[in-house]
């Protein structure tokens, strides 16, 4: 059932709030990390390593959470997904050898994989078709605030109670979150429509079913493509600048809260101008794939980033890279509930997080490698470059037209 506006609204706040954590509790280890490796002792391979291990995990439990999402439905895998982060966060403020930090890693990729199938079927339940890419757009943009948020105030919290007190005090508020979403749900319905009201050639499929769809390769590696930038820069950029400009912890909250504000903008634009083509008529195919180029072409400049001697040039750069990103990932989500039924949106979200996520994975290990060895960013930055029009050349290779499912059901 779709909820009443006003409902419809707390909810959905509720939803991106969730997101907010979701990102600050991935991204304080990219935050501290000049303190923590001094505590730690850690190299570049040894971070590059935990971070791949993160993405590693939560690939492997997308092959699952699409299912759990599916079946638990949004009233109960919302709270129990951030439940659970929140958990696997505060362990990191115990953590005190590799092995145990490296298990808090996992733990938490496993657990943050709820998020995103979550909030793509949430969105997808409680908002119209042709509100979904604002909806998706809006997400996006308040998720980011967790991005912008974490470099200018988890600094503060380490310096009052350390970077242990830090972890704890982010999972903290998980479980504040919780309850809150327990008692705004209550007596609330937001089950899916029956398996008789869905479309007899659509109903709640297997697991083997939906990878089995040409759409559902489509989303996968278009995501793959693209999300490694994303988590490259997660993961990277508060190290490219201590390393590129020497900026210290305090420094990095300004340049890093200016690159997230930039593409939480991105989503924002992207979310609103598709809802505005989509209600003047334009095309699903058109809007979606046209978008996607433009945020294709957007990244094009980013290795310009490494050619200068001011911070704030390649905070110019990178914070229009993350605006295209996210643009492009709002689109990508929005075209997810385009194209997918109902019943399917967890199971294909999941999946497509799955192969983003391994490429993430594959990124951060390789990132890590690289600096290692003395090849800088450059050849990380080239790859970031053209991945977003790789991944819409191959949506459009697999996805000629695009088409509603809403619209095919009734040809």
């Amino acid at each position: 059932m779709i909820p009443s506006p006003t409902r419809r609204w707390l909810l959905f706040a509720l939803v991106v709030t969730a997101g907010i954590l979701n990102y600050v509790d991935r991204q304080i280890i990219a935050v501290l990390k000049p303190l923590i490796e001094v505590d730690m002792g850690w190299s570049d391979r040894d971070y590059g390593t935990l971070a791949s291990l993160f993405q590693f995990s939560a690939a492997v439990a997308f092959i699952f959470t699409g299912w759990i999402v599916d079946r638990l439905g949004v009233k109960w895998a919302n709270p129990i997904g951030v439940a659970a982060w929140s958990i696997a966060a505060m362990a990191h403020g115990w953590a005190r050898s590799m092995i145990q930090f490296a298990l808090c890693r996992v733990a938490l990729g496993a657990t943050e994989a709820m998020g995103t199938p979550t909030q793509i079927k949430t969105i997808a339940t409680i908002f119209p078709p042709n509100q979904r890419s604002t909806g998706y757009g809006l997400g996006n943009a308040a998720s980011n605030m967790g991005a912008i948020v974490t470099p200018l105030m988890i600094p503060l919290v380490a310096a009052a109670w350390g970077w242990r007190g830090a972890f704890v005090a982010a999972g903290i508020l998980g479980f504040v979150w919780a309850a809150a979403w327990l008692l705004v749900t209550r007596g609330l319905d937001l089950a899916p429509p029956p398996p008789e009201a869905c479309s007899p050639a659509d109903p709640t499929p297997a697991y083997g079913a939906v990878i089995r769809e040409r759409r559902t390769w489509a989303i996968a590696i278009a995501k793959a493509l693209s999300d490694q930038t994303w988590w490259l820069l997660l993961f990277w950029m508060p190290d490219f600048f201590h390393r590129t400009f020497g900026l210290s912890v305090a420094e990095l909250g300004p340049p890093l809260a200016v690159v997230y504000t930039c593409a939480a903008a991105g989503s924002l634009a992207a979310g609103a101008i598709s809802t505005r083509l989509l209600d003047r008529g334009y095309g699903v195919n058109a809007v979606r794939k046209g978008s996607m180029l433009v945020c294709g072409l957007l990244v094009l400049p980013v290795p310009l980033a490494l050619y200068t001697s001011d911070y704030w040039v390649a905070v110019a750069f990178l914070g229009l890279t993350l605006a295209a990103h996210q643009g492009f990932s709002t689109n990508m989500f929005a075209l997810i509930a385009d194209i997918v039924p109902q019943a399917k949106v967890g199971s294909v979200t999941s999946f497509g997080a799955l192969i983003g996520n391994l490429a993430g994975m594959n990124i951060l290990f390789v990132a890590g490698v690289l600096l290692a060895n003395g090849y800088g960013y450059l050849p990380l930055f080239l790859v970031a470059s053209v991945s977003y029009l790789l991944g819409l050349a191959w949506i459009q290779l697999l996805l000629p037209r695009l088409e509603r499912v809403e619209d095919a059901a009734r040809t």
